[in-house]
């Protein structure tokens, strides 16, 4: 018997929609990252991308625990001298909340291209609605 190795016709993708209502922000992201790498399915394989379609809603009603709204920093760099700046995740949470759930997600994916053309399968709404219902996105229920 020889080891199966998918091609790009072998990837059947789905759409999902989960609703990050009551969820905690590290706990989902680890399973919408497992899911858009494609680890739930049997024909995985690394060097492919064939990962499903997830939609999330309600992305401004996202838990976190602990004291993280006040002590975990988000850091970016301007390229100029001393230009380091800094945001807390309240702010994130306040300004926009798809941006935490997006950098939790993009920290858990592979950091190349694969990575990247996985992120793209990501849709991630604050609200309830969406403009995917052409796709008929499944729900999906994670644990809590």
């Amino acid at each position: 018997m020889k080891t199966f190795s998918p091609t790009p016709k072998d990837i059947n993708r789905q759409w999902f929609v989960v609703d990050a209502q009551d969820q905690v922000l590290g706990r989902l992201a680890s399973q919408i990252a497992h899911r858009l790498r494609g680890k739930h399915k049997p024909e995985f394989a690394p060097h492919m991308d064939n990962g499903d379609f997830i939609v999330v809603v309600n992305c401004e009603k996202i838990k976190v625990t602990g004291n993280k709204l006040a002590d975990k920093k988000y850091y970016r760099h301007s390229g100029w001298v001393g230009g380091l700046k800094t945001t807390i995740l309240g702010d994130v949470l306040a300004d926009k909340p798809s941006r935490a759930l997006m950098a939790a997600v993009k920290g858990m994916l592979p950091k190349n291209r694969l990575g990247r053309a996985m992120l793209k399968k990501l849709k991630i709404y604050a609200g309830p609605e969406h403009p995917h219902t052409a796709q008929n996105p499944q729900p999906l229920t994670l644990p809590h």
